[in-house]
């Protein structure tokens, strides 16, 4: 360095405040959610996939709801039975009662106690039913509901409900998803009977609900890794789904789809499987196929 030369000062940059940190990491984390989203956006063709149209399933199709049919429990596994699915959000009984379906490891919709989305409406108390009028999407919740009362001496005779606005013209009536929730908040004068609470208290073990069903024999490799990414975007950006969702109250969904509802399936909740697999097989709910898993 030359005689009389100064080094150049630095420039230091202004200290951002609180909130200006805060509002940068917000678009830093928008600018990743975007790029996630646009991934799996078109990506999963050429497989046929089916979820259901309810609020508890919504973080397990983040991301890919342009591609994915929508569909009740019910329409799904007959889609799913012709051959027109590949995959499917389906009632874990339609898993369980007709073979060729593997079960995507890791991912369920299920509870671990109160559900509020499964419940028997009654105005009477249940031992005394005499019938109950079925929602016509449930699968696994009549199953459910005929172990949780065989095991204790009730066995009713089962209807379908033919509308839901008939709903509150009956003693005992039988919902679940979205109808269930819509119901709970519209009508009183009815004491209700949470299925997943019944079932907890009765076995200690979680319940799952629903499931993603492979259709075996087909090659489906990257799907599952879509269908695991998608399930993981969910679960990254579910305080924003819940933020941003209409259904209902902020309240209502905070408490529903962050504590209510889970979306693992680890150890207990295949326990709770097996649990509920032996059940069927007591009270005659049968054929019951082994569940099979993949990864």
């Amino acid at each position: 360095m030359l005689p009389g030369d100064e080094l150049p000062k630095l420039r230091m940059a202004n200290k951002e405040t609180a909130e200006e940190l805060a509002l940068r990491a917000e678009r830093e984390r928008r600018a990743i959610d975007l790029q996630r989203e646009s991934e799996l956006q078109d990506s999963l063709k050429p497989f046929r996939v089916g979820s259901v149209p309810y609020l508890n399933a919504v973080p397990l199709t983040r991301g890919l709801e342009e591609e994915v049919e929508f569909l009740l429990p019910a329409q799904l596994a007959e889609k799913l039975r012709q051959g027109d699915l590949d995959a499917a959000l389906v009632s874990i009984t339609e898993v369980l009662q007709h073979d060729g379906y593997d079960i995507l490891d890791g991912i369920a919709v299920a509870s671990l106690g109160e559900v509020r989305s499964v419940f028997v409406a009654h105005r009477t108390p249940l031992s005394e039913m005499k019938e109950i009028y079925c929602d016509p999407a449930s699968l696994t919740s009549v199953n459910l509901l005929r172990v949780l009362l065989g095991e204790q001496g009730i066995i009713p005779e089962y209807k379908v409900l033919p509308s839901y606005e008939d709903a509150a013209r009956h003693d005992h009536v039988l919902l679940i998803g979205n109808a269930a929730i819509d119901f709970s908040r519209a009508q009183s004068g009815y004491e209700l009977w949470d299925l997943g609470t019944a079932w907890f208290e009765m076995t200690g073990l979680p319940f799952v609900y629903a499931v993603w069903a492979l259709r075996r024999g087909v090659e489906n490799t990257r799907l599952r890794r879509l269908l695991r990414e998608a399930r993981d975007f969910g679960m990254d950006t579910l305080e924003n789904l819940i933020a941003s969702r209409t259904d209902y109250d902020l309240d209502f969904r905070k408490d529903y789809l962050g504590w209510h509802i889970h979306y693992h399936l680890g150890a207990d909740e295949k326990r709770g499987v097996q649990r509920f697999v032996q059940l069927m097989e007591k009270h005659g709910l049968g054929p019951v196929f082994q569940p099979r898993y993949v990864s």
